[in-house]
C-alpha cells in the first residue's frame, strides 16, 4: 500500500489493459461488461504494471502519477492508473442516474468532490486565498471556452489523418 503526502491510500497493481475492456468499463460499468471487478483485480493477465488510486483525491492521483511518469520516462514502459472516480450525473443526456439517490449523489458531492477538497486543503494550509482561488477558476473557464470555440471553429480534418499518431492499426 502507498500513501499519498496526506495520507490518501493506493496499492500497486498490475491490472489488465486494453481499449475494449477500457470502452467497456466506461459505458457499462466493468464489472457487468468484464469478467473481472476492476481492471486491478485482473492483475495476472499482462505484465503492465499499474495501480488502483483514489481518483477523487488530487494528492493522491499526483503522487501514483509522479510514479506512472518515472517509470515510463526510466524505459520500463507503460504503467496503467486505474481511477477511481464517481460520476454525479448520467453518462448521457438520456440517462436520468435514476439508480442513485439525490441524497447519495450530494453526499458524495459534499465528502469527495476533489475540487472542492483541494480547495480546502490550499485555503486551510493558507497556500491561496478566496480571491487568487477564484481568478484560477476564471482563467480555467476562459481556457476551456476558448478552446471549445477553436473546435467548433475549426473545419474537420481530412479522413487520411484517421491513422496519424495511432502506434497499431487495428
Amino acid at each position: 500500500m502507498i500513501e499519498g503526502r496526506d495520507g490518501a491510500a493506493f496499492s500497486p497493481r498490475r491490472p489488465v489493459t486494453g481499449s475494449v475492456v477500457a470502452l467497456l468499463g466506461a459505458g457499462a460499468g466493468l464489472a457487468a461488461a468484464a469478467l473481472v471487478p476492476s481492471l486491478a483485480s485482473a492483475q495476472r493477465v499482462t505484465d503492465i504494471p499499474g495501480m488502483q488510486v483514489d481518483g477523487m483525491n488530487v494528492l493522491a492521483v499526483k503522487a501514483a502519477a509522479e510514479i506512472a511518469v518515472e517509470h515510463a520516462r526510466s524505459g520500463q514502459g507503460p504503467y496503467v492508473l486505474e481511477m477511481m472516480t464517481y460520476r454525479y450525473r448520467g453518462h448521457s443526456m438520456s440517462d436520468p442516474a435514476k439508480y442513485r439517490s439525490k441524497d447519495e449523489v450530494n453526499r458524495m458531492r459534499a465528502e469527495h468532490d476533489c475540487i472542492d477538497q483541494a480547495k480546502k486543503r490550499l485555503l486551510d494550509a493558507n497556500m491561496a486565498d478566496e480571491n487568487a482561488l477564484k481568478a484560477i477558476d476564471k482563467e480555467v473557464k476562459d481556457i476551456v471556452a476558448a478552446a471549445a470555440q477553436f473546435a467548433q471553429d475549426s473545419p474537420e480534418p481530412d479522413p487520411s489523418e484517421l491513422w496519424t499518431d495511432v502506434l497499431k492499426q487495428a
